[in-house]
């Protein structure tokens, strides 16, 4: 697979409107213990994902800007992102999840 080299994005709205632009179309949300992506009722467990990419946003004046966004690959080409709060804000839950990922970042 040919995959763009990621660059830096300057905030998470340009972030998520250039990865969309590229291919990942799809919102994973993490529900009971599994990815599913969102307004489907299909499931996926971290050993189907691949983490193609991420960046972290750190909110210089509001904390509750601190965030995340992983593009990800599904076994099946299904592309699409992840968002999750870093710091105290963060998910415990998906964090844990999320490190059971494989990482294939072209960086």
């Amino acid at each position: 697979m040919n995959v763009e080299k990621s660059k830096s994005y300057i905030s998470m709205t340009e972030a998520v409107r250039a990865l969309k632009a590229r291919g990942f179309e799809a919102d994973f949300e993490y529900v009971d213990g599994a990815f599913r992506i969102a307004g489907s009722e299909r499931l996926l467990k971290e050993s189907e994902l691949s983490i193609v990419e991420h960046h972290r946003f750190e909110g210089i004046s509001d904390p509750d800007d601190m965030s995340v966004i992983y593009a990800v690959e599904a076994s099946d080409g299904t592309r699409g992102t992840i968002v999750d709060a870093f710091g105290v804000y963060a998910n415990p839950k998906l964090g844990a999840a999320l490190l059971k990922i494989v990482m294939n970042e072209n960086r």
